[in-house]
């Protein structure tokens, strides 16, 4: 399990936490007078785009639009991906050819 996401309140960490597939957990850390949860859980594609990281919504946008992109559209894809490489990396992911 990797550190998903931290949270400002439990109830927002839970909520994440029913989005997510396989095993999970919430832990609460506590620094002088502020508490705050991190989400523990598999680090999957389909698990970063269900807590919305890393523009994985936006990336599914622009694919299903991708025969009629922009020029600033193209830009921004390829902006995503340089960010998805690097998480892939941090994970050990591979990232799909389809995204590319």
């Amino acid at each position: 399990m990797h550190l998903l996401n931290t949270y400002d309140t439990k109830d927002d960490a839970d909520d994440a936490a029913v989005t997510l597939k396989g095993s999970l957990r919430v832990a609460s850390e506590r620094d002088d007078t502020t508490t705050i949860y991190n989400l523990f859980g598999e680090a999957t594609w389909a698990n970063l785009y269900s807590l919305k990281m890393y523009n994985l919504v936006k990336l599914k946008d622009l694919l299903g639009r991708r025969s009629q992109w922009t020029d600033s559209e193209l830009e921004e894809h390829g902006h995503i991906l340089r960010g998805l490489e690097t998480v892939a990396k941090k994970y050990q992911l591979t990232i799909p050819s389809h995204w590319k």
